[in-house]
């Protein structure tokens, strides 16, 4: 008795932290689909889960940093939403390719077609992919303040800035780690090849030698092995005839 006392309270407390923690589980956040290193190009998805039971997710807004304007900026369509892009002018021109570019997007706003019966039901949760570059290359993070509203007229305002050694914000806003910027890594490895050209090209027919004779003989003991499989299951086929006629 005492003993199933203890594992319902350990239950119970186990659920109520569960419960207070589930906010930052179920915030709004951005991650590239692959890598997004500085001065490149990346797809990033911005991730929206509905959390109200009552409510649908029927719009979600989401500022660029205005610290590190993104030149080029092309969301994907979605499916049963509308999209709108803000551009607003910069003061200081990007350099694109070697093109200046003196204006990029500063707000995409997604809504639903059917602000009824579409959107984000809850207990779902839905994608926007964005393609963006060229990344900067001071910074670290990229961050994305944004709004998500519901069905109900509620906004949540996913704005929130983490401090360094504090805990997750209640309403943290969704932030891109930027990884370290991609350059070339196969010039030093084509320097060296010419000087071992000979060393290496010997190596490689050995190689290839051993790799075909080792395969021809895998080959050959495979083939052998299947013989005297179909042997051994011929004969106990005939054994097994011949023992049931000499039980009839």
């Amino acid at each position: 008795m005492k003993a199933t006392r203890i594992a319902a309270a350990l239950a119970a407390a186990g659920a109520s932290v569960l419960f207070l923690s589930s906010p930052s589980f179920a915030h709004v956040s951005v991650q590239p689909e692959g890598t997004a290193a500085k001065g490149g190009y990346a797809t990033v998805a911005f991730k929206v889960p509905n959390e109200r039971d009552d409510a649908s997710t029927t719009k979600l807004e989401v500022n660029f940093p205005a610290d590190h304007p993104l030149a080029s900026v092309m969301p994907q369509p979605v499916q049963g939403w509308d999209v709108e892009v803000t551009r607003s002018k910069l003061d200081k021109p990007l350099d694109l390719h070697g093109r200046k570019v003196d204006e990029a997007i500063t707000k995409i706003v997604w809504t639903a077609e059917d602000e009824k019966e579409g959107g984000i039901r809850p207990g779902f949760f839905q994608k926007f992919p964005v393609s963006v570059g060229p990344l900067p290359e001071d910074a670290d993070e990229l961050v994305f303040k944004s709004l998500q509203t519901y069905s109900n007229g509620e906004v949540v305002r996913w704005i929130e800035l983490q401090e360094e050694g504090q805990e997750e914000p209640e309403s943290p806003a969704p932030v891109l780690q930027l990884s370290a910027a991609e350059d070339g890594h196969g010039h030093d490895k084509g320097a060296q090849g010419p000087a071992s050209s000979d060393e290496d090209g010997e190596k490689a027919h050995d190689d290839d030698h051993d790799e075909t004779g080792a395969a021809g003989t895998t080959d050959t003991a495979a083939r052998v092995l299947g013989v005297v499989g179909i042997v051994i299951g011929v004969a106990g086929v005939a054994f097994g005839v011949l023992a049931r006629r000499r039980t009839a």
